[in-house]
């Protein structure tokens, strides 16, 4: 299986993270000057091994280059209101305590990986404050219903954004992309209508995230955006 340093992809995750590669670059320039990471846009071959290292390499580059050009939020402080985890499929169920590895928190499994799973979302975190406004709209969802590892309070999720790093406990993750809206959600919304938690519907998108240094996290502990 392809690797790059602590990660590792199936040869399916390989090709569909270069078949995402331009799209999620993409959303690391949304909202910000685009110019100051164009020229580490990726450059595909068609060599999916070559590609894959290609489309990382863009990928680390930008948070980076964007922090460094004064493009990213200051820090700010939340905490971890809840964590879920399960054996597959979802609801998952919530947990007092998690050790989060490279591949995201451990004994978590996702029912399938057509769309998951992969190293750059190894983690899927949501917010407290849109969980409960889309309660206050008469929406059934609740915390971990929608597959979220990490449910987080008091950040504010406008800038939870592709390109941020958060500290959760001990670990340290970057967020890398929208978790798009899943059918096997629809339950959680009136109507059926999972879209609304669309990433274009605004700030209200669950979001996956590239684990950078693994460790541990409990409800409580903190959480830190741009630490």
């Amino acid at each position: 299986m392809p690797t790059i340093g602590p990660y590792t992809f199936t040869d399916e995750d390989a090709r569909r993270t270069v078949a995402c590669g331009e799209e999620v670059f993409e959303l690391y320039a949304q909202g910000r000057d685009r110019s100051v990471i164009a020229a580490l846009a990726p450059r595909v071959t068609g060599d999916t091994q070559a590609d894959l290292a290609a489309v990382w390499q863009a990928w680390t580059a930008a948070g980076p280059a964007l922090r460094a050009a004064g493009q990213l939020p200051a820090t700010q402080h939340g905490a971890i209101a809840h964590l879920h985890a399960s054996r597959g499929g979802l609801p998952k169920h919530p947990v007092e305590r998690v050790e989060i590895g490279w591949g995201g928190v451990e004994g978590d499994v996702q029912a399938t990986r057509k769309h998951h799973g992969r190293p750059w979302q190894a983690l899927c975190l949501w917010s407290t404050e849109v969980i409960e406004a889309f309660r206050a709209g008469g929406h059934p969802v609740a915390p971990g219903l929608a597959g979220e590892n990490i449910t987080v309070t008091g950040l504010p999720w406008a800038d939870v954004r592709p390109g941020v790093r958060l500290q959760v406990g001990t670990a340290m993750c970057e967020v890398s992309a929208y978790a798009l809206p899943c059918s096997k959600t629809a339950s959680c919304f009136v109507g059926g209508e999972f879209a609304v938690m669309h990433h274009e519907r605004g700030p209200v998108s669950r979001v996956y995230a590239t684990v950078l240094q693994p460790g541990s996290a409990a409800i409580g502990d903190p959480v830190v955006l741009e630490p």
